[in-house]
C-alpha cells in the first residue's frame, strides 16, 4: 500500500512541475504568437541599436509600401526621461545617392504618452525634421508608405497623409534600404520585436 502511495504522491509531483514548466513557456511566448503573413522579423536585440535582418540592399524607387505590426516589446520605458521622446526608426531609404544622415526618408517610431507613435522622418543636406503621423494599435497590421513626388515626400500610414520637403536632385529615390533601429541616445531596454512585408 505504502508503494502505491508513495507512486501516485511521485506522479502527482511530475505533473504539477510539468503545468508550471508549461506555464513558464506560455508566459515567454511572444505577444504575437501568429506574426504578420509573409513578412521578416527583425529583433532589436537587448543593448542594442541594430536590428536583425539589415543587410545592405539598394533602391531605385518612386515608392516604398510595406505593412507593419509591432507586439508588446514596443512597450519601452528610457532610463533618462527626456529620451523617451526620441524617435526611433522603422524602415525607409537613403536618397540623392548619399549617406542617409544627409539625405533619406523613414517612418519613425516612439513609445510615448501610453501609445505607440508614427512619424515621417528625414534628412535634407543633413538637416534633419520630423512631423507626427498616427498613433497605432499593438499588434495590428498597419498600412504605411513613403512616395517620392519631385520636391517633397508624401507619408501615409493607413488612411492618414503628411508631406515633407525633399531636397534631393535625383528623378527617383536611390541610395539603399534603411531597416528598424532603436535609438537615439540611449540602446533598447529589452529584445524589441517588429514585421514588416513590402507591398508591391
Amino acid at each position: 500500500m505504502k508503494h502505491l502511495f508513495y507512486g501516485a504522491a511521485a506522479l502527482l509531483l511530475f505533473c504539477t512541475a510539468c503545468q508550471k514548466q508549461s506555464l513558464t513557456e506560455n508566459l515567454s511566448t511572444p505577444a504575437s504568437a501568429n506574426p504578420l503573413p509573409g513578412s521578416v522579423q527583425y529583433t532589436i536585440p537587448k543593448g542594442g541599436h541594430y536590428a536583425t535582418n539589415n543587410n545592405y540592399k539598394p533602391v531605385d524607387l518612386s515608392e516604398l509600401r510595406f505593412t507593419v505590426r509591432f507586439d508588446s516589446s514596443c512597450v519601452y520605458q528610457t532610463a533618462d526621461q527626456a529620451n523617451q521622446w526620441d524617435i526611433n526608426k522603422l524602415y525607409g531609404f537613403a536618397d540623392n545617392n548619399a549617406n542617409h544622415q544627409e539625405f533619406s526618408a523613414r517612418i519613425g517610431w516612439r513609445w510615448s504618452e501610453g501609445a505607440l507613435r508614427l512619424f515621417a522622418y528625414t534628412y535634407n543636406k543633413a538637416v534633419r525634421d520630423s512631423k507626427e503621423l498616427a498613433v497605432i494599435p499593438v499588434g495590428q497590421d498597419v498600412h504605411c508608405a513613403i512616395k517620392v513626388a519631385k520636391d517633397r515626400y508624401v507619408f501615409s500610414v493607413d488612411e492618414k497623409s503628411e508631406t515633407m520637403p525633399r531636397l534631393s536632385t535625383t528623378a527617383t529615390a536611390q541610395g539603399y534600404q534603411l531597416y528598424p533601429y532603436f535609438g537615439g541616445d540611449e540602446v533598447a531596454p529589452h529584445d524589441v520585436r517588429i514585421w514588416i512585408r513590402e507591398e508591391k
